[in-house]
């Protein structure tokens, strides 16, 4: 997988389960200030989009995740 890739699979996955942690009709329930957790992480793919700034790309490029599909560098 690519930091795209991740990137789309963990903001995804972080707003599933703040989802279940904060809507109050869930079995997963905890407390509806989980639904900050969500707002938090759309407005981040939302200043994302309009930046193109990304907190977890640069750290998963510091991880050493590739960038691209590409296995051989372009010359």
């Amino acid at each position: 997988m690519i930091i795209t890739d991740w990137v789309h699979s963990i903001a995804g996955l972080f707003i599933l389960i703040s989802l279940a942690l904060g809507v109050e009709t869930s079995p997963l329930f905890h407390h509806p200030y989980w639904l900050f957790f969500t707002a938090f992480v759309g407005a981040n793919l939302f200043q994302f989009g309009i930046t193109k700034f990304c907190p977890l790309s640069m750290i998963l490029k510091a991880l050493g995740v590739p960038e691209n599909r590409c296995p051989h560098p372009a010359k």
